[in-house]
């Protein structure tokens, strides 16, 4: 809200951002959608209500009969008005991961951006401010939106009329980060687009080209033979518009959609590859990914390749998720040099830019 709300008697907190917090450190810990969707519904309602209105239902104990504020929601609101660490806040807060070691935290502080990551445009949870706006809290200096490709019908993947529209829309909320007076902050244009079976890449050539960053990943097929996959990547990675490879085992080892083996795929081709075409292999933090599994980290590294440590959120409070990443980079030894989103936005940029002038 853009004034804190308060009750005579105290020092006020701001309950929409105490809601959003909550929301956002749920997100984080992996919790049902709905439980996000109820905090995040009750902020927004707050911020429709105007303050007065919300510090005089507080006072008057008539919060909670505000469509789209519950009960547990609106014990959240009175006590952030009143000036108090609402408890299911500090509740959320007291079970929060041990603190990264120190290793881990020099790469994050160094990582400038995250270079996948999704919104509701395609099966993201939020919309593209709200991806932003947690993006530029984290100290991000850029974010790179990758929707999806249109083959991937189940999560809602961009037609070429829908990825225009929304180059349109990043365009004007760049302008607006541009103005605004906050910290330096810009949405690079991308997708995560599908490698077909046959290595071909799911969308529009001359569309692929205008944007800044393309991730290519597999999604159908993963248990095609070697024989058959490693030519299909290989396939992918040389094709000019291809920047990263992006969860490149397909893996799950947990989560709701349950567990998944490796695809098989020659990993010495498919790093080689990536190191000739300058194709930056992606160490996914999404907690069921992990991706690639350790060994094949070490294998890229020796091979010399580049690298992104990405989210691949599809929510806000999935974007604190790149320690994951940061850690496995560690882990095995991954030169913060050659990871590419520790690199200036117009550096960035420029590499991606020069992917483009290779022969297809």
């Amino acid at each position: 809200m853009s004034d804190a709300c308060g009750t005579k008697g105290g020092a006020s907190r701001d309950p929409v951002e105490d809601l959003k917090q909550i929301a956002y450190l749920l997100e984080r810990s992996r919790q049902p959608t709905y439980r996000v969707k109820a905090f995040r519904n009750a902020a927004s309602t707050l911020e429709g209500l105007g303050p007065d209105e919300v510090a005089a239902r507080v006072e008057a104990g008539t919060i909670g009969e505000v469509k789209g504020i519950g009960k547990t929601t609106a014990a959240v609101v009175a006590e952030s008005v009143r000036g108090e660490l609402p408890a299911y806040l500090a509740k959320l807060q007291a079970a929060e991961d041990e603190p990264a070691d120190d290793a881990t935290t020099a790469i994050r502080r160094a990582l400038r951006g995250d270079c996948h990551l999704h919104s509701d445009w395609s099966d993201g949870g939020s919309p593209i401010p709200d991806m932003a706006d947690a993006a530029r809290r984290l100290g991000h200096e850029y974010m790179v939106l990758t929707d999806h490709s249109p083959s991937l019908t189940v999560a809602n993947g961009l037609s070429v009329e829908r990825l225009e529209q929304q180059l349109d829309v990043i365009a004007s909320l760049n302008e607006v980060y541009a103005t605004d007076g906050g910290p330096p902050f810009r949405i690079l244009t991308g997708i995560e687009v599908n490698i077909n079976d046959d290595g071909t890449l799911d969308q529009k050539p001359s569309l692929l080209a205008r944007l800044d960053l393309v991730v290519a990943s597999l999604h159908g097929k993963l248990r095609m033979p070697s024989e058959e996959m490693t030519p299909r990547m290989v396939a992918a990675i040389a094709n000019p518009n291809t920047d990263v490879l992006g969860h490149c085992t397909g893996r799950l080892i947990t989560g709701g959609r349950g567990t998944r083996p490796e695809s098989e795929f020659d990993a010495d081709i498919v790093f080689a590859a990536c190191e000739a075409f300058g194709v930056a292999v992606e160490i996914n933090s999404r907690p069921e990914r992990l991706d690639p599994p350790t060994r094949l980290l070490r294998l890229a590294v020796e091979a010399g390749c580049l690298f992104t440590i990405d989210t691949d959120a599809h929510a806000p409070g999935q974007l604190d998720w790149q320690s994951n990443g940061c850690e496995r980079a560690v882990r095995c030894d991954v030169p913060v040099a050659s990871i590419v989103n520790s690199w200036p936005a117009e550096d960035l940029l420029a590499w991606t830019a020069d992917h483009e002038s290779r022969p297809s």
